[in-house]
């Protein structure tokens, strides 16, 4: 009997191994080198590549959407910290921005982020501060009325140490949310990531004041080694 190629045989060798591996260059940190060999060898950066999304995170909210189905044709959306663009791009596509999906309302897709966004086609990018005092009022503005969802898959910058990252992010998602309370139209719908680690009871109290529906997901893009999760909430009370 012939053997198929990478089919374990009597040798004991077994599958070879496809990772790749990624020798460390004269001047590059250990750390740049394995993060480099994880780009490589992750399935989603392909994805991304092949499929034309900025970034692997993209997966993120299609993934999220894919079971709370709140990107819908005709939705007005909001996405905060919207560099370099990934979430812009899902969002165009279900929300039906640019009007390719004929028989089916159009939507609108803003994103606001600090630092200059290269132009996503059927959005609007804003280099702004979401948490300026006048910010809900601008993109109320830009929108033309209320979103019928707000989207946040920032992170504050990392300091290294766990527990203040951490809390960090638990403080970025708690305004997030409160500049959603300002926007969103009743029913509406809040995503937002935030890491695993105590302190996010308090925001998820708040939430459920707020929304009729409160969950948490890590989708299946969110690399295991990772503590991010994304709360959903829906049924915005007004």
């Amino acid at each position: 009997m012939v053997k198929k190629p990478g089919t374990k045989g009597s040798s004991g060798r077994g599958q070879r191994d496809l990772r790749v591996k990624v020798k460390t260059a004269r001047g590059r940190k250990l750390s740049s080198t394995l993060w480099l060999e994880r780009q490589l060898n992750d399935p989603y950066v392909k994805r991304a590549r092949d499929e034309g999304y900025r970034g692997r995170a993209a997966f993120k909210i299609l993934e999220i959407d894919d079971k709370y189905r709140f990107l819908v044709p005709g939705a007005r959306v909001v996405d905060l910290g919207c560099a370099p663009g990934g979430w812009l791009q899902v969002a165009v596509e279900r929300v039906n921005a640019l009007g390719e999906k004929k028989g089916k309302k159009v939507g609108t897709v803003l994103g606001v982020d600090l630092q200059e966004v290269e132009p996503v086609a059927g959005s609007d990018a804003y280099q702004l501060d979401f948490m300026e005092d006048d910010a809900d009022e601008k993109v109320k503005e830009w929108l033309g009325g209320k979103a019928d969802g707000v989207m946040s898959d920032m992170a504050a910058s990392s300091s290294g140490h766990k527990q203040t990252d951490h809390l960090r992010i638990v403080a970025l998602c708690e305004t997030a949310a409160y500049f959603a309370f300002d926007v969103l139209e009743e029913g509406g719908t809040f995503v937002a990531k935030v890491l695993a680690g105590g302190a996010e009871g308090d925001l998820q109290k708040l939430l459920k004041q707020k929304f009729t529906k409160v969950a948490n997901m890590k989708p299946p893009a969110s690399r295991s080694d990772s503590s991010e999760k994304f709360v959903v909430a829906t049924g915005f009370r007004g």
